[in-house]
């Protein structure tokens, strides 16, 4: 078979001299893509199609890469690299060099062959796309994917229309009918609808198919002039429709081996004017087999089970037939070669055609069978039915060869003479000849029922036992091995069935039902009483062989024994490996030609054979370890020699110890059900099994336990490190505070040292201001004795002239004093003003403080609030509300002695809190019956502090009418002296006779006492008003120097009182013991 390998070529001739596909069976070329490097594998094709003409095959692999191949031209060429799988593939009919490709994306896209470049990308599916249709004209397509099925117009690459189903029903495929404008849609319930592509309106739908020929559609095919209408899918039945009269005309049977069809197409002729009669069926067994549909003859087939086909695809020139096969390689068949039928069989020689019975239900006379022999046409009866012929076999053999016959036309005589002139089976054709020697039945139901049962516990973890590369390998193995327990429970427990098994698995690793059945077969008849000893090797079969090996070669048994050397060291290595260490591929095969062809006894022969014709280096070995060396790896021995020996051992040796007096003849499986396999001590084999059981069950035990501990490991080191998070967090916590503390420390000294130096600055300003003071007294002064020299100058002078000027110079003398006691008017107003902005300074820095202390307890109050909510979260509201209510008097208690005495109450307050905390922490301590008591000792402490702020405010009401009393009184003083001092003042001025100042005067002392009254006091600094000092004559200007003398006295009185207050401020707030610090423990009943 010639053979194309792409490897990493993007181009290149496809076949180097040109192909004989009739002597290679039909096969032109076979096409893979190979890849070279460390892990040296194929890459699988996965769909193929051809162009309109038949001349070009587009195929695309799994990596999507894309393919196209000229095969008039004799050339392949990479037109893309899509880097994903593709689902489905087609040629735009109308732009020759276009091509369309769904991806694994959900996506389709639209290249060119000749630029490689990307025409268009159509998005739309949330599903894979299966199959894209093509209309006749080139300009639409119809994708389809299960749940939707979307119209694309190929010109502007837009979506047209979609179709939307039903998530249940679904959709299998959507596709335009050939030479009409008729789309076709076929969905998962049966269900056939024919639409008009104009108008998108439904035409009509297929009936529902006859009772009891019902299947489930999956495939479809159309002929060419879009007249027959065939349909297949979990059956071994195929529905052909007229859909120019929308009913059903036939239902072919398949063959027996056909349980499900996989694909269906037509093969185009061209002579029949698009009327296809071949009809091309792939099924299941991954076999196509192409039969017509008018003779229901079966013409020829292509793939088989070595070789299956997935998928293929036909030119529509009828020429060509591209097939993807099972391995990922890509077939190119010629029909010409095909349809000569040079590698067919030839037919039975006996045929028979015998009639159904009339009485026959209409859905039965509509059933045809395939055969491969001649049938006549169906002819209607009178009443238009279509009488159904059934063409079969039948067997007419002489009675003394019926033993002889195999299934498949074989007899077992000439295959034994083919076998002794050649030495072998075709290779073509072995397995086929082994199928029918050892006559195996087939049974689907059978095998699928132990299949279903699952991977037997024996064989769960195989893979560590026999570390296989290939995972398709290693699996059909385990399920073949899990099937044979299944079977009979001794296979689960026989340690060497796995060897041999492995053998037939690796043949048959594409058929696992034949595989099973072989190696069942095997068991049966070529093992028989090997299991008798179990869990020993058969001892009696072993005595037969020694026994064989004693009368042919004395000499070579008394040198084994010489050795202690056994038939378990030379003979038992052999049958339970079926030679499968010791001999080649092309060596095991060739044995088994002659196994399965001989009696079951011949297998026996083959092993003392071996060992016969391995005489002259077994005389040389004298080690136990050479003997055990040299039966389980491959010698250089002649095949052939070993072949002949045996057949001359089953003639030679005697009756008495051959082996055909204990073995059965060959037995093939029965049909329908597997022969029970209970030749073996069923009490050891339960006892193992019990054993097996146990010790599984022992083993998910300990599992679990160790399962369990490493759990307990995990939360263990789980909480360690949440122990260790938690401590580290509170060392951090911890670290954190401290920091912050000697933070709060430093910047309480920068504060002191700030208040200090501000102190110091305001000392500095006080005695500048009164140096600047005493500095403008005495230019005052100064100015003063200038101006009262120039005064006396002037009256001195003029003291002749003018005699009036004695009231002028008495009146500026006047005006001067009431200079100076203005100048200081302003000056106390000024002192007392900086007193109260001083006292402001204090007042704030006191609140601040007594803020400060506020919010840290509120903060304790917060933190324990917190630690009784968490501790206590069924009675949080109750002792919510309680807590508020007591906060709220806390506070009314707090605010009002702040106003009576502030720094006491601080003080007294951290005691409080303090005993409060020790009386809330011992109370935690306290069970669920002492809650009431603590309910009612909080109520009877809110009631007392309640009591408490009445009685506070009643004596704040007190000491406000006090103060409101006194300052009521000192104003009362104040305008009783005023008006002493304005009579005093009219005294003076009616003895003097000076109405004219009198008037003048009272003017001024009624402007002084009104600026007196606006001047703002403050309310706790006590200074004595000078409103005596309006007075305008000299007595009472004498009277107000005294006063000023004595309110000098009392302002260092008052600094010397403030004085002791900031003593006695700064002296508590140093001996103020620091804030309670909660424990983070929680207290719990």
């Amino acid at each position: 078979m010639p053979s194309c390998d792409l490897g990493h070529r993007e181009q290149g001739p496809i076949w180097h001299r040109k192909p004989s596909p009739a002597a290679r069976g039909g096969v032109i070329v076979n096409i893979i893509h190979g890849t070279t490097g460390y892990h040296s594998k194929a890459i699988r094709f996965l769909n193929v199609a051809f162009n309109s003409s038949g001349d070009s095959l587009l195929a695309g692999d799994h990596q999507g890469n894309i393919y196209v191949f000229d095969l008039n031209g004799n050339r392949f060429r990479l037109v893309q690299r899509t880097m994903q799988a593709c689902t489905a593939l087609a040629f735009n009919l109308r732009r020759k060099t276009e091509f369309l490709v769904a991806l694994a994306d959900y996506s389709v896209k639209c290249f060119d062959t000749e630029t490689k470049e990307l025409v268009s990308w159509m998005r739309g599916h949330n599903s894979s796309v299966s199959s894209i249709s093509v209309h006749g004209s080139g300009r639409y397509a119809i994708t389809t994917s299960t749940d939707t099925a979307q119209l694309w117009d190929l010109d502007t690459f837009q979506r047209k229309r979609k179709l939307n189903v039903r998530q249940s029903v679904g959709i299998q495929q959507v596709f335009f009918l050939p030479l009409s404008n008729i789309i076709l849609s076929c969905f998962k319930d049966n269900s056939v609808f024919a639409w008009e592509f104009d108008t998108l309106h439904c035409k009509y739908q297929l009936p529902t198919p006859v009772e009891g020929s019902a299947l489930h559609y999956k495939v479809f095919a159309v002929t060419r002039d879009g007249r027959i209408f065939v349909a297949g899918g979990k059956s071994n039945h195929l529905h052909l429709w007229c859909l120019e009269s929308k009913q059903l005309v036939r239902i072919i049977q398949m063959p027996t081996e056909v349980r499900a069809v996989r694909h269906l197409e037509f093969l185009p002729d061209s002579f029949d004017g698009g009327s296809n009669q071949v009809l091309g069926v792939l099924s299941q067994d991954n076999i196509m087999r192409f039969i017509s549909i008018e003779t229901y003859k079966l013409l020829f087939v292509i793939g088989s089970h070595e070789e299956g086909i997935s998928t293929a695809a036909i030119s529509p020139n009828g020429q060509y037939i591209a097939s993807v096969m099972e391995n990922g390689s890509l077939n190119l068949y010629s029909v010409q070669a095909l349809s000569q039928e040079v590698n067919k069989p030839p037919p039975p020689l006996f045929k028979v055609v015998e009639d159904w019975p009339k009485n026959k239900s209409e859905a039965n006379t509509l059933t045809m069978r395939v055969t491969s022999g001649r049938s006549e046409q169906p002819w209607k009866s009178k009443g238009s039915r279509i009488q159904t012929r059934l063409l079969k076999v039948q067997m007419n053999t002489p009675l003394e060869d019926k033993e002889n016959e195999l299934p498949g036309g074989l007899n077992k005589k000439r295959l034994q003479a083919l076998l002794k002139g050649y030495g072998e089976y075709p290779a073509k054709y072995r397995m086929f000849v082994w199928r029918s020697l050892l006559q195996l039945p087939e049974n689907h139901l059978a095998f699928s029922s132990l299949i279903d049962k699952g991977t037997h516990c024996a064989f769960v973890n195989i893979q560590n036992e026999y570390p296989i590369k290939s995972r398709k390998l290693l699996r059909v193995l385990q399920r073949t091995l899990s099937a044979l327990a299944h079977w009979s429970a001794i296979f689960g427990e026989t340690p060497y069935i796995p060897l041999l098994a492995f053998p037939f698995v690796k043949l048959f690793q594409n058929n696992q039902l034949i595989c099973f059945e072989v190696v069942a077969t095997v068991v049966v008849n070529f093992c028989q009483h090997w299991f008798e000893y179990f869990p020993n090797p058969p001892v009696n079969i072993l005595s037969m062989m020694e026994n064989i090996l004693a009368h042919h070669d004395q000499e070579l048994l008394q040198h084994l024994i010489k050795y202690s050397v056994t038939s378990q060291v030379y003979a038992w290595p052999l049958l339970e490996t079926l030679f499968s260490e010791v001999l080649t591929r092309e060596e095991w095969l060739k044995v088994f030609d002659n196994i399965f062809s001989n009696h079951p006894s011949y297998f026996l022969m083959i092993v003392v054979a071996y060992v016969i014709c391995s005489r002259a280096p077994l005389l040389l070995c004298k080690q136990s370890q050479d003997f055990e060396y040299f039966f389980h790896h491959r010698n250089n021995l002649d095949i052939n020699s070993v072949i002949k020996q045996a057949y001359h051992l089953m003639e030679t040796t005697p009756p008495d110890i051959h082996p055909q007096r204990v073995l059965d003849d060959f037995m093939p499986l029965t049909k329908g059900q597997y022969p029970v396999f209970n030749k073996y001590p069923k009490f050891v084999v339960d006892y193992q099994t019990r054993e097996r059981e146990r010790i599984r069950q022992d083993e998910i035990e300990y599992l679990r336990e160790r399962q369990l501990v490493h759990e307990l490991e995990a939360k263990a080191q789980e909480q360690k490190a949440e122990d260790e998070a938690f401590y580290r967090k509170q060392e951090l916590l911890r670290e954190a505070e401290e920091q912050r503390r000697k933070m709060v420390l430093e910047e309480e000294e920068k504060l002191a040292e700030r208040r200090r130096r501000l102190a110091a600055v305001k000392r500095e300003l006080k005695v500048k201001e009164l140096q600047f003071l005493d500095a403008s007294r005495r230019r005052f002064l100064k100015y003063q004795q200038d101006q009262q020299e120039m005064e006396l100058k002037r009256l001195d002078d003029e003291i002749a002239r003018k005699a009036s000027m004695r009231e002028k110079e008495t009146a500026a003398a006047v005006q001067d004093i009431e200079v100076q006691q203005m100048e200081l008017e302003s000056q106390r107003q000024l002192f007392e003003q900086r007193l109260i902005k001083d006292q402001e300074t204090i007042t704030q820095e006191m609140r601040e403080e007594i803020d400060d202390s506020q919010r840290k307890a509120d903060l304790e109050d917060h933190i324990v609030q917190r630690w009784i909510e968490t501790d206590r979260e069924e009675r949080q509201k109750a002792q919510m509300v309680a807590k508020e209510n007591l906060a709220k008097a806390e506070q009314k208690c707090i605010d009002s002695e702040w106003r009576l005495q502030a720094l006491h109450k601080q003080r007294r307050d951290g005691q409080d809190r303090e005993k409060r905390y020790e009386e809330i922490a011992k109370l935690l301590h306290d069970n669920r019956v002492k809650e009431a008591e603590l309910l009612k000792a909080m109520r009877e402490a809110e009631e007392k502090k309640w009591e408490e702020v009445t009685w506070r405010k009643a004596q704040l009401e007190e000491e406000q009418k006090a103060a409101a009393a006194a300052d009521e009184h000192r104003r009362q003083f104040l305008e009783d002296e005023m008006n002493d001092a304005l009579e005093l003042a009219e005294k003076l001025q009616r003895e003097n006779g000076c109405f004219e100042r009198q008037h003048d005067l009272k003017a001024r002392c009624a402007e002084g006492g009104a600026q007196l009254q606006q001047v703002p006091k403050p309310g706790n600094i006590c200074l004595n008003d000078l409103s005596a000092a309006q007075s305008s004559s000299h007595s009472e200007v004498l009277t107000s120097l005294d006063r000023r003398g004595e309110l000098a006295q009392q302002e260092r009185e008052l600094m010397a009182e403030v004085r002791q207050l900031r003593q006695k401020l700064t002296a508590r707030a140093r001996a103020r013991p620091p804030p309670t610090r909660i424990s983070p423990t929680r207290w719990t009943t």
